[in-house]
C-alpha cells in the first residue's frame, strides 16, 4: 500500500475521531480542513460556546511514534494561530470568546479501541 495514501487515510479517521470527541464535549464542529492557500491548513474549526476553537489533530498507529501530544512545536503554534486571524478575516470577525487552540490526540493502538486525548488551550 502507498504510505503516503495509507497516512492519509489515518490522518482522516483520526479527525472524525477528533470531530466526534469535540461534539460530544458539546463543541459545534464549523469547517474540517481549511485551507489557505501556501499557509496550511487547519484541521478542525469549532465553536466552544462564544470561543472559536481551532485543533490541531495528530493521528499515530502503534505507539512506535512520539506521542501525538508532543506534536506542537513553538512554530507550529505560531502557525495555527496566523491561520486563526485568516480563518476570522475570511468568516466575519472574531468571536467575542475570542480563539483558543487545542489538541486531538489520537492513538491507534495495534489492538483495541482508540484513544482519543483532548487538550485545551495547548498555545
Amino acid at each position: 500500500m502507498n504510505t503516503h495514501l495509507a497516512r492519509g487515510a489515518l490522518g482522516r479517521y483520526g479527525e472524525t475521531l477528533a470531530a466526534r470527541r469535540l461534539a460530544q464535549a458539546g463543541m459545534t464542529v464549523l469547517q474540517r480542513n481549511w485551507r489557505c492557500g501556501r499557509s496550511g491548513e487547519i484541521d478542525i474549526v469549532a465553536r466552544d460556546g462564544d470561543v472559536l476553537v481551532v485543533c490541531e489533530v495528530k493521528t499515530r498507529s502503534g505507539g512506535r511514534f512520539e506521542h501525538p501530544m508532543a506534536a506542537v512545536t513553538p512554530e507550529k503554534a505560531e502557525r495555527l494561530r496566523d491561520l486563526a486571524q485568516r480563518w476570522i478575516q475570511t468568516h466575519g470577525g472574531a468571536p467575542p470568546g475570542g480563539v483558543r487552540i487545542d489538541l486531538v490526540g489520537v492513538v491507534l493502538p495495534p489492538r483495541g479501541a482508540p484513544v482519543v486525548e483532548h487538550a485545551r488551550a495547548v498555545a
